[in-house]
């Protein structure tokens, strides 16, 4: 009779779950830092004060904010390379979590820059600082670290958003350990290895995002 966890096969698929994770991981790191550059770009222009230029990221925002991950995947996937733009499936999976979430960040930053006391940006006005200055000098470095732990909020959930890049055949860690259990017919290790490989690495983010959100009040966070 075989064990209901056996910790030998388990400890033998560790290693090429590892190497899923690793994967999955480069999707998260890469997502991310296309999402929080995109993000507030996007926050910055949505605020421009032309219509021409704030109403279209508006709608760009909605637009990805109200569509489903899985169906952006797919028009990146299938769609895009009928226009000639080819991409890996990483590479598509990454632009389609980055731009996803960027849509969430955008909003974030939009907060964060909104709540900046309205009398420090006359005080940056009356001291002549181009609107440059103003945001790069006085706006952004009060705005971002209060929605450090927002953003870190989306790390988290888009690392757990990954196991949908396997609709793109891209073999993260949760597609790797459904091949496996379907090559073996033994879906209790991988599957129980993968939940503890996802929790360990979400308690990790975060604890990284609480440092770095101590570590930038430490260094002029605080208003």
């Amino acid at each position: 009779m075989n064990p209901v966890f056996d910790w030998s096969f388990a400890l033998e698929i560790l290693p090429t779950l590892g190497a899923a994770l690793v994967v999955t991981v480069q999707a998260t790191v890469l997502g991310m830092l296309v999402a929080v550059t995109l993000g507030l770009a996007l926050a910055l222009l949505r605020r421009a004060r032309l219509a021409i230029v704030s109403l279209p990221a508006a709608f760009f925002i909605e637009f990805v904010r109200s569509t489903p991950l899985l169906v952006q995947m797919y028009f990146l996937f299938y769609v895009l390379p009928l226009t000639g733009v080819r991409m890996s499936p990483l590479a598509t999976g990454v632009l389609a979590l980055g731009v996803h979430y960027a849509a969430y960040c955008a909003e974030v930053y939009r907060a964060g820059i909104e709540s900046v006391p309205r009398g420090q940006l006359e005080a940056a006005t009356a001291l002549n600082l181009s609107r440059w200055d103003t945001a790069a000098r006085i706006v952004l470095p009060q705005a971002i670290p209060p929605v450090v732990p927002a953003l870190g909020n989306y790390l988290v959930a888009m690392f757990k958003d990954t196991p949908l890049l396997s609709a793109i055949t891209v073999v993260e860690l949760l597609q790797q350990s459904k091949m496996i259990g379907s090559a073996t017919f033994r879906y209790t290790e991988p599957l129980t290895l993968v939940g503890a490989l996802f929790l360990v690495l979400s308690l990790i983010a975060a604890w990284g995002v609480r440092r770095l959100e101590a570590r930038l009040q430490r260094y002029g966070g605080k208003r």
